[in-house]
C-alpha cells in the first residue's frame, strides 16, 4: 500500500502510518529499529532497495530523507514537505516513509525526522554517499546510535579515510570496512594454525580502494609488522600475502568470487570469497549496534603511518647497499705512487671473509 501526502507534516504522516497498518490488518508494530537514509533523488532508489532487502533480516521503519535543492531564491524561502508512506509488500517487512524536503526545511531535517522515530528502539543513520565530515556532529547523525557511511563512493576515498579518523566518534562505521569482514576472518583462522610469527605482509588491490587500505592498516595495527600496499587490476581486493619463517601464507582472489588459500605444509584449498551486495553489507552492520573498537583502532592507525612503516625496511636496505661500494671506490685513489701494490692486495681480505661465511 502506498499513500502520497503533499505539503504535509509529521503528525499527518504518523496518522497515515496507523491507518495503513489497520487497512492491511497489522495494527501492531513488530519492528526492531529505525533506519534513516540520507540521500538524493539519484541514489534514493538503489539505497531504498538495499534497505528493503536488509529489512527481511531486521524488520525496521525506514525513513528516507531527500533534500530537494531549490533553484530560485523565492522557492528556497518556501518550506514544504512531501511524503510517501509505504506499508506491506511495498516496504519489505517493515514500513517506509520517503520525505522530500523543500526550501528552508532542508536545513531542519532533524525536526521532521524526530517525531517519526520508533519509540524505545535504536536509530541507525546511513549516508549512501555525500556524508558529512563530522557524522556525530551532524543534526541527523546525532539522532543515531550507529552511523554508516561508504568511503568507496567518495571522489577521494583514501583522503576520506583520514577525515573519518579525525572526526571519529563511537558508533561510526563504514561499508568499506564491512567488505573485508570475510578476509579478516579467513586470515585470522589461517594464523591460528601457524606456529611461526608474521614478519611482513603485502596487500594487493585496486588503487583508491579504501577496503584495501583498511585491511592493510588492520594487519599493521594487530601484527605490528611492516605492511606493503601494492596495486592490481582488481576487482577490488585481490590478494594478501603474509611472510613467516615457516613460509608464506597467501589468500588470493583473482576473479572476485573464489579465492585460494595457500599455507606452508598444507595443500591449497578453494574458499568462497565473493564480493557482496550492499544489502548484505547493510544487514551485517545492523546486527551489531555497539561501537566497533577494532574498526576505530585500524582507522586511527592512519594511511600515512602505514606508508611510513612499509617504506622503513626499503630505506634500510638502500642505506646498506650504499655502503657496499666503499672498497671499490678506494681503488682509483690507491693506484698512484708507492701505495699501488697495497691497493692490489686489498681485495684479498673481503674475498677471504666471503668464503668463511
Amino acid at each position: 500500500m502506498k499513500i502520497d501526502l503533499t505539503e504535509t507534516n509529521s503528525s499527518k504522516i504518523n496518522a497515515a502510518l496507523v491507518k495503513a497498518r489497520r487497512d492491511i490488518g497489522t495494527p501492531a508494530i513488530g519492528m526492531v529499529l529505525t533506519l534513516v537514509i540520507v540521500t538524493d533523488e539519484e541514489n534514493a532508489y538503489d539505497a531504498l532497495k538495499s534497505a528493503n532487502d536488509a529489512s527481511r533480516e531486521h524488520p525496521s521503519r525506514i525513513v528516507v530523507v531527500i533534500k530537494r535543492v531549490s533553484r530560485s531564491p523565492r522557492s528556497r524561502r518556501d518550506a514544504r514537505l512531501d511524503a510517501e508512506v509505504r506499508v506491506g509488500t511495498d516496504s519489505g517487512t517493515g514500513e517506509t516513509v520517503v520525505l522530500r524536503l523543500h526550501g528552508e526545511l532542508v536545513d531542519h531535517a532533524q525536526s521532521v525526522v524526530l517525531p517519526l522515530l520508533l519509540p524505545d528502539a535504536p536509530v541507525v543513520v546511513w549516508w549512501p554517499e555525500g556524508a558529512p565530515k563530522d557524522l556525530a556532529g551532524d543534526p541527523l547523525g546525532a539522532l543515531g546510535q550507529r552511523r554508516i557511511t561508504d568511503t568507496y563512493s567518495t571522489e577521494n576515498p583514501i583522503g576520506a579515510l583520514g577525515s573519518r579518523a579525525e572526526a571519529y566518534a563511537p558508533g561510526d562505521t563504514d561499508l568499506s570496512w564491512t567488505r573485508i569482514t570475510p578476509w579478516r576472518s579467513m586470515l585470522a583462522a589461517a594464523l591460528d594454525q601457524q606456529t611461526h610469527s608474521v614478519a611482513s605482509a603485502t596487500v594487493e588491490g585496486e588503487d583508491d580502494n579504501p577496503s584495501c587500505e583498511l585491511l592493510a592498516m588492520w594487519l599493521a595495527d594487530r601484527l605490528h609488522v611492516p605492511v606493503k600496499r601494492t596495486s592490481s587490476a582488481g576487482p577490488g581486493l585481490t590478494a594478501v600475502r603474509l611472510s613467516t619463517q615457516g613460509g608464506e601464507i597467501v589468500l588470493d582472489r583473482a576473479d572476485g568470487a573464489l579465492a585460494t588459500l595457500c599455507m606452508p605444509g598444507q595443500p591449497d584449498r578453494a574458499v568462497a570469497l565473493k564480493r557482496r551486495e550492499t544489502a548484505e553489507l547493510l544487514a551485517e552492520e545492523l546486527r551489531r549496534l555497539d561501537p566497533d573498537n577494532t574498526y576505530e583502532a585500524s582507522l586511527k592507525f592512519g594511511v600515512a603511518k602505514l606508508t611510513a612503516s612499509s617504506a622503513a625496511p626499503a630505506a634500510a636496505k638502500a642505506d646498506s647497499s650504499k655502503q657496499a661500494p666503499a672498497t671499490s671506490e678506494a681503488k682509483p685513489e690507491a693506484k698512484s705512487g708507492a701505495e699501488a701494490p697495497a691497493a692490489k692486495q686489498a681485495p684479498a681480505k673481503p674475498a677471504k671473509k666471503a668464503s668463511a661465511k
